[in-house]
């Protein structure tokens, strides 16, 4: 099979099974993909901490926590889960789309039906990532309610707060990754809309100026500053 260079997106692989995790990582990162790992749910939420993931491949039976536990934890968030699984009844596959997974793969598998299956992922427009009539447009956060697509913001006793194109996009970015470390880099990347130069003193600007609006609002924190590092999202984010 020829490697899919064309790409650049990062899967984050969590399975205590080392044979298996590395030969996940192994396969995807020979078809172009950016690939971390993690053997467990607390490494999972280091390694996301870190830096965030387009896909997560998880699966279901870890020691400690399980991924179902994990996957119910991390789907507000909307990156997309494909679940993994050597059970292969009916009921388990609906459960791990309930907790919400996007996808359900059972062990054992053909790496190219794996690759098919993050591909398709991947290639999901991200309105359009759902499952079960799940909307990923909405979300609220410690009062707050965020409707991405169509730009609009209501502090919590209701009112609409006026944002900018670009304080909008930075916002949904922080909302899409609660309680992650986000660089200034990758904030660049994930706020396309953000009405800046691509260098930093330009995200701290722009930080700045959301956190000035949103506590006209509203003084309780909700980006705190990571010195050295970047900023992290502190209130837990919900479908609307």
């Amino acid at each position: 099979m020829e490697p899919d260079f064309v790409a650049v997106s990062t899967v984050l692989v969590v399975d205590d099974d080392a044979s298996i995790r590395d030969a996940i990582a192994e396969f995807l990162g020979s078809q172009g993909y950016a690939v971390r790992t993690a053997s467990n749910a607390a490494s999972c939420e280091r390694t996301l901490a870190i830096a965030p993931a387009d896909l997560i491949v998880l699966d279901v039976m870890m020691p400690g926590e399980d991924g179902l536990s994990l996957c119910r934890r991390l789907a507000p968030a909307g990156t997309p889960i494909l679940m993994l699984s050597a059970l292969d009844d009916v009921t388990d596959r609906i459960v791990g789309l309930e907790v919400g997974a996007w996808d359900y793969l059972t062990k054992p598998f053909e790496p190219r039906e794996l690759l098919a299956r993050v591909r398709a992922l991947l290639r999901r427009p991200v309105a359009d990532r759902t499952d079960s009539g799940r909307t990923d447009s909405g979300v609220t956060f410690a009062g707050w309610r965020l409707d991405r697509e169509a730009r609009r913001l209501r502090d919590p006793s209701g009112r609409i707060l006026a944002l900018t194109e670009g304080e909008h996009a930075l916002l949904a970015a922080f909302a899409s990754r609660p309680g992650r470390i986000l660089t200034r880099d990758v904030l660049l990347d994930l706020a396309r809309g953000l009405d800046a130069a691509s260098y930093d003193r330009a995200i701290d600007i722009a930080v700045s100026r959301l956190r000035r609006k949103l506590a006209e609002a509203d003084p309780a924190p909700l980006i705190e500053t990571v010195r050295g590092v970047g900023y992290r999202f502190l209130p837990s984010v919900r479908p609307a």
